[in-house]
């Protein structure tokens, strides 16, 4: 079950989310895939493989709540590319990592932790894909999102290549964006949904310097923007760092700021156009982006109800199950033949 049309009756999602886990093969919208729901548990020696991901995760937010953020974005780095099959934690020369729209991303020692106490504990079972997926789902949990169950059984992949990298810029259009998000299988709900991942985190200033003094060419700032706003965000990020100077970072969600909590502020934001991204605030240009946007604002239920089932439906992009993929020993280095 997938909503259709815009009349939208969020309470159905639950509905849709046991759908989901119960038809994997048929799920609307994504390539079929043969993940299983408690796969470590029912199928292999590896039963308490989520217990010990989330001891690790837990440990590792409790001293630093950015943690959450940082397995959002290499998630989204790795499902969007190639599928989620762990592609982004190789390295290489030319890896992913390395592709200029991944600089920044983070979490990976957290995921080399897990993957070291998995291996002692039950070598050779547990993919790094599941490990990033199952990581990042109890990371949102800690952060305010549901604990969504999550399917498992996903392969890693065997290569990686920075010109595989096609992640859009912070400033694509509204039109573009949701023709990206199709592209991969997901719809306007996924994306509005999937687009609350920016209540937490950071970004640098070179992502939004354009909107704030030459938008769209024009010398001037975004005039979509709330005045006050953005003099504000014009004081923390200069038209030029100085010489020697870092690109500073900012916060996509100056409501929840260091707390890095999983909050509906950011749609309420978006509706008085006080968003940091040019893409967020574009979230009021279309009618059925505008009502699911107006809909989280008012009900953060129906959101994280939302983003358990596009969380899920993102983890499924292009996953590889069966013979396919293997399971890398190191994640940073595929297995040796």
């Amino acid at each position: 079950m997938r909503i259709s049309g815009w009349f939208v009756i969020f309470p159905l999602v639950v509905l849709a989310l046991s759908f989901y886990l119960e038809n994997v093969e048929a799920a609307v919208g994504v390539p079929a895939v043969k993940l299983k729901w408690q796969y470590y548990r029912r199928e292999t020696k590896c039963r308490d493989a989520e217990v010990y991901i989330r001891y690790q995760v837990e440990k590792s937010w409790k001293r630093d709540k950015s943690v959450t953020a940082k397995l959002l974005r290499l998630l989204y780095s790795d499902c969007f590319v190639t599928g989620c099959d762990a592609s982004i934690l190789l390295d290489g020369k030319n890896s992913e990592k390395t592709a200029p729209q991944n600089w920044g991303l983070g979490a990976f020692v957290l995921i080399d932790k897990i993957k070291t106490v998995l291996e002692e504990r039950c070598p050779g079972i547990v993919s790094c894909a599941d490990i990033l997926n199952l990581a990042t789902r109890d990371a949102v949990h800690m952060a305010g999102a549901p604990s969504y169950p999550l399917l498992t059984g996903r392969k890693d992949g065997m290569t990686s290549s920075a010109a595989s990298v096609d992640l859009p810029s912070p400033s694509i259009s509204l039109e573009d964006a949701l023709a990206y998000f199709k592209s991969k299988g997901l719809d306007e709900l996924d994306f509005v949904t999937l687009m609350g991942s920016h209540s937490m985190g950071k970004i640098h200033c070179r992502y939004i310097v354009d909107r704030l003094y030459n938008f769209n060419k024009t010398g001037k700032p975004d005039p979509s923007m709330d005045p006050t706003f953005a003099a504000a965000m014009r004081k923390l990020c200069p038209r030029r760092t100085k010489k020697g100077q870092t690109d500073p970072l900012v916060f996509l969600n100056p409501d929840s700021g260091s707390s890095y909590k999983f909050t509906s502020s950011y749609y309420n934001r978006a509706l008085s156009y006080k968003s940091v991204l040019g893409v967020d605030q574009q979230l009021l240009y279309s009618n059925d982006t505008l009502e699911i946007t107006q809909e989280f604002a008012a009900n953060f239920e129906d959101l994280r109800r939302s983003y358990a089932l596009s969380m899920n439906r993102m983890g499924s992009i292009s996953v590889l199950t069966g013979n396919s993929g293997e399971i890398r020993k190191n994640c940073r280095v595929p297995n040796k033949k």
